[in-house]
Parts: structure tokens; sequence; C-alpha cells
């Protein structure tokens, strides 16, 4: 809500209230000037009486009213503003690896933590799209259809563990999986964003298959390898002597099909990415975000209320009280 004057000019008209007041005292001075008296203490002793208190309350009252006419001649308006949105919506498919392999600690916690990070923040700057999620492993399946009900995808992606399906990395289904999501929408622009550590060793569909779908159905792949360059250390569990759960370190060889992942990206108009650490998976979500941003178009429309009344009513009353006083009970008083 605003408030301003459509005429404001008229507030210069304010400037005849000190110009009244001078006015005012000059009179009364001339016209009741002041007496000594021998016995002026006797004098002052005297209480003035109500009306003698009362004798500037006219022009008091005047010198209000005046002024909110003036108020009420600059014409105020209050304003509210209202704002209609249309977007053009993307539909986004999450595709994340959640094979065992994803445990590995070359990000920190490891890596399938630091890719649930990334991705919930993605989605937190993603408010006008629907985004669903898919997970896979040795095999997929969708974790979350596509929604504009953010809060239970983040729910829903907090809760992924590596190993709760079938180990394994079956990049095809995955992929194939996410556009079996996105087949149906009727959205502007629909993607896909693959995130994966290894190479396609399991599952029924061939990577470069389901590639071929989504090309088929106008979905965009953005495919992402996630692990350093070279070895990583690997938590492996394994039970000592006394019973006890113990987790020893090996470092593994990180192997990721980056070949495969850009003939994916580059038959659906996509673009891969590496990442080897925290940051550069974040940067990599924030250079998808910028990409693939939703239009939105938002027209304002602003309502104007003419609020010249709450000045104009009151001045009316103080100048009404202003003559019953004058013309009635201090009609006597100078």
């Amino acid at each position: 809500m605003e408030y301003k004057f459509a005429n404001p000019e008229f507030l210069y008209a304010l400037i005849i209230i000190p110009l009244m007041i001078i006015w005012y005292i000059f009179r009364w001075n001339k016209f009741n000037p002041s007496i000594t008296y021998p016995g002026f203490d006797t004098i002052m002793k005297i209480k003035p009486s109500i009306r003698q208190r009362l004798i500037h309350l006219p022009f008091l009252l005047r010198l209000i009213s005046i002024g909110l006419v003036i108020l009420a001649l600059a014409r105020p308006q209050s304003s509210s503003s209202e704002k209609s949105i249309s977007t053009e919506g993307i539909d986004i498919v999450i595709a994340l690896d959640v094979s065992t392999s994803m445990l590995a600690e070359d990000f920190k916690p490891n890596r399938i933590e630091a890719a649930k990070s990334t991705a919930l923040q993605f989605i937190e700057n993603r408010k006008d799209d629907r985004i669903g999620l898919v997970i896979f492993a040795g095999e997929s399946f969708t974790q979350c259809p596509i929604t504009i009900d953010h809060s239970v995808l983040k729910n829903l992606l907090t809760k992924i563990k590596s190993g709760d399906i079938q180990d394994g990395t079956a990049i095809g289904d995955g992929l194939a999986t996410a556009v079996s999501r996105l087949r149906k929408s009727d959205a502007k622009s629909k993607v896909i964003i693959l995130l994966t550590d290894g190479v396609n060793n399991m599952g029924n569909i061939a990577p470069i298959t389901a590639a071929e779908i989504a090309k088929q159905f106008d979905v965009k792949v953005y495919t992402i390898g996630v692990g350093t360059r070279g070895k990583a250390p690997y938590p492996q569990q394994f039970r000592n002597w006394f019973g006890q759960t113990v987790t020893q370190y090996v470092y593994v060889d990180v192997q990721i099909d980056e070949e495969l992942l850009k003939q994916i990206s580059n038959m659906t108009g996509g673009k891969y990415f590496r990442a080897t650490n925290n940051k550069a998976l974040e940067n990599i979500y924030a250079e998808i975000d910028q990409m693939e941003k939703t239009k939105i178009d938002v027209a304002y429309f602003t309502k104007y209320t003419e609020e010249f009344w709450i000045y104009a009513l009151p001045a009316f009353l103080i100048f009404l009280l202003e003559q019953i006083l004058r013309y009635t009970f201090l009609r006597k008083m100078p």
C-alpha cells in the first residue's frame, strides 16, 4: 500500500498558516495591550475562568480546519498494486546414481551427500518449475514424479541412501526412467540432469538407446561425471576379532565413462560436466540453472483510491465546532 498526493502543488498553500499566526499575534497585542497595576500580586491571585482559558481555541480550530482543507485539495490517494504472472515452465528430472561407489569420500562428506546437497539448492532456486527425481544403481525407479510441491520432493531427496536398491550402475535404465516421466509433459522445455560416478555395467536398456528416446521426445540431457581424477578414498567396513564393526579406507580407481556421457549430452542438445570436488559440483548446477531459465512475464496493475475525505470531513467538523463556540459559548470573547 502506497500513499501520495495527486496535486502536491496545493501543499505550498500551507505557508498561509504561519502567516495567520503572525497576523493573529500582532492583532492580539494591538487590541489587548498589557496594563501594569500597583497591586499586581493581588490580581495574579485571581484564577481565569474557563472561557478565558479557551480564548484562543477558535483561532486554533480555524488553523487546523484550513490545514486539513489544503491537504484535501492536494488530493491524497492510496494505491494498491497487483501483479499477474505467466510462466513458461520447465519440467526437470534429476536422475541420481545411488550405487555404493557414491560413498567414496573424494567429496565431503561423500559423493552422494554432496550430490544431494547441491541438488537441494538447485531445487530451491527453481520455484516455478516442476521437478522430479529418479534414482538408479543396478536398477532404477522413480523416487518422486515431477511436481511443483518442492517440499515433498526435497523431503524424499534427503532420505535417499546409497545401497537402497540393487548395486551396480545402470545408466541406460536410469535415463530411460527419467525420460518416461517427461514423455507426456507439455512444458516448453524438458530437461534431465543425470549424475553418475561410474561406467554402465547393468540394466536392460543401453544408454545410447535411452538417449535416442530422449531425443525423440525433445528431452535435453545434462550429464555430470562425479569423482576426482586418479584414486579416491572409499570406506570399507568389516568385523574384527572382537565382533566390532571397523571402517578401513582403501583407494580405488575413479572410472567414469566420460565419452558415453558426452555422447548422451551431444545427442540431446545438452552438455557434459565433470565435477572433481564439492565446489565444482555447485558451479555445474549454477551453470545449468543459468542456461535453463524459466521465462516469467509479470504485469503490474496499480489501483488508486481517492482519500481526500479523510481530511475534508474532519476539516468540516472542526470548522463547524469553531463556529458553534464562536457564536455561543465564546461569543463575547475577542
